[in-house]
């Protein structure tokens, strides 16, 4: 986010991936940001078109980095958000925004570089309105809906997308049953998980959970869920309150995914300080040197990607722990 330099989010304001950049002292290998489907710009309301983002692509893909676009069936101007009849996942189902997803898809083959699309993510919660328990949603309705939009671009002939399913982390409810949102192997590409440290933050007080503590049951649930697939942690912060933010970033980078979180071959930390939140790592300086100390391993890519051009996208080799 650009709030946290004083200056515009990016990829519309390249000085901000610029200014992490130096701070986390590692070119970016994704760059992750929302696009919903439908938006108003001052009088004017409609669909949000793919080509309206095409020069953040390319000025992404210049830098070497994967674009990954939440790409979400919402008008993210509504409130409250979980209630938008227009939006529920049977409209999808029942093709009423059919016009608007092969528009979006024929631009995205057009083009036609490699890059993800993380679609209606976190759909285990019940904070979006493609939540199977808001917006007039049922069971089973999430999947059909995937399915439909996935097959859309199927007939569409696009062959430049990665599809990342990505679920919020458990944490030990018995509520978000991950397999009833899971649309199956031939329609997910990359699995996913989002998860915070919230410590004891006031914004949002919890309780102080390791790396491990917030990510391994979910993590355990999708190598039995899809055991061939890559995985990809689409969100990670933790807070400065309730125990030493630095220490745990350390211990993250170092420690807990390389050798507990194999098959994680992607991770895109959450540097946007909203809801009251301190995630950036410039929360602290000991929070940011950790990790610019702990990405600076070679197992960890950086800004490598501007050249690649097959998709699905596939892991990068990684080195080994330590070099």
């Amino acid at each position: 986010s650009g709030t946290t330099y004083g200056r515009e989010d990016a990829p519309w304001d390249q000085g901000t991936l610029k200014k992490f950049e130096e701070h986390a002292g590692k070119q970016v290998s994704i760059l992750h940001w929302g696009q919903p489907w439908w938006r108003c710009d001052g009088d004017h309301c409609g669909y949000n078109e793919f080509f309206k983002q095409r020069p953040q692509m390319d000025a992404v893909r210049k830098r070497g980095s994967i674009p990954m676009i939440d790409w979400a069936s919402w008008d993210a101007y509504v409130w409250p958000q979980t209630d938008q009849k227009d939006f529920s996942l049977q409209s999808i189902v029942d093709g009423k925004h059919d016009k608007y997803i092969r528009r979006w898809a024929k631009e995205a083959r057009r083009w036609g570089h490699p890059f993800f699309v993380r679609f209606n993510w976190e759909m285990n919660g019940d904070w979006f309105p493609w939540s199977e328990s808001r917006n007039g949603n049922n069971s089973g309705d999430f999947v059909a809906a995937w399915r439909h939009v996935h097959e859309l671009f199927g007939q569409e002939d696009v062959d430049n997308v990665t599809w990342v399913w990505c679920p919020n982390v458990i944490n030990g409810t018995d509520d978000a049953q991950l397999e009833r949102y899971y649309p199956g192997n031939d329609y997910v590409d990359w699995l996913c998980m989002d998860g915070y440290n919230w410590g004891t933050n006031p914004a949002k007080p919890d309780k102080w959970k390791s790396f491990s503590n917030v990510f391994g049951e979910t993590y355990a649930r999708l190598r039995k869920l899809a055991p061939d697939k890559p995985i990809m942690i689409g969100e990670v912060s933790a807070t400065e309150a309730g125990g030493s933010k630095a220490d745990w970033i350390g211990k993250m980078l170092e420690d807990e995914l390389p050798n507990d979180f194999p098959a994680v071959k992607a991770l895109v930390w959450f540097n946007w300080n909203t809801d009251g939140m301190d995630w950036a790592i410039e929360s602290s300086q000991s929070a940011q040197e950790a990790f610019a100390h702990g990405i600076d391993s070679s197992y960890y890519s950086g800004g490598e990607f501007g050249e690649i051009d097959t998709a699905p996208i596939k892991p990068p080799k990684a080195a080994s722990q330590g070099e």
